[in-house]
């Protein structure tokens, strides 16, 4: 659970401004449910106030959300959420995705990566920001891609200089 994210662009980025890009998240993910079902209504909102405060506080590397097969922990259908702070990212619409893929009998399932800037903090620290957030993950092993696919890249949420970017993975 690591990866790299640059905090220099945006000393100007609000939790207002990380609401704002985590409610284009969950309009994807409320797109999502109305496709597919899930994820369900209620777990949302904290999913967008999760990705809100790790983006917030430059401890957001990527999350994933999606639909996976269980029995081999690869995803058939996945949105994924790059954190960046490089100025350059477009303020997107929501949507956009690709044709509905038959997900019959796959779960619903995300995944999440810190930035190394958490990995910076102590133990303790870590915990206290974990504390914090609306949503209670536990550590495992991440979904890989199917042996094919499709990936779509271009589509990204920012407000002052920081964002995600979102990539949509769909399994042959």
């Amino acid at each position: 659970m690591s990866g790299s994210y640059t905090r220099s662009a945006s000393a100007s980025f609000t939790i207002t401004d990380a609401r704002y890009v985590g409610g284009r998240v969950g309009a994807d993910l409320r797109l999502l449910h109305n496709l597919y079902g899930k994820p369900d209504l209620d777990r949302i909102e904290d999913y967008a106030e999760e990705v809100a405060i790790l983006l917030n506080r430059g401890f957001l590397d990527t999350v994933d959300y999606g639909f996976r097969d269980t029995s081999t922990n690869t995803w058939k259908f996945r949105l994924r959420y790059k954190a960046t702070a490089s100025g350059q990212l477009t303020d997107s619409r929501p949507g956009s995705f690709p044709d509905p893929v038959d997900l019959t009998g796959y779960g619903f399932h995300s995944s999440l990566t810190y930035s190394s800037t958490f990995w910076l903090l102590t133990s303790s620290e870590q915990a206290g920001i974990k504390e914090t957030l609306p949503v209670s993950r536990t550590t495992g092993t991440a979904p890989s891609a199917a042996l094919s696919g499709t990936t779509t890249m271009g589509h990204s949420y920012a407000r002052n200089g920081a964002g995600v970017s979102r990539d949509i993975y769909v399994a042959h």
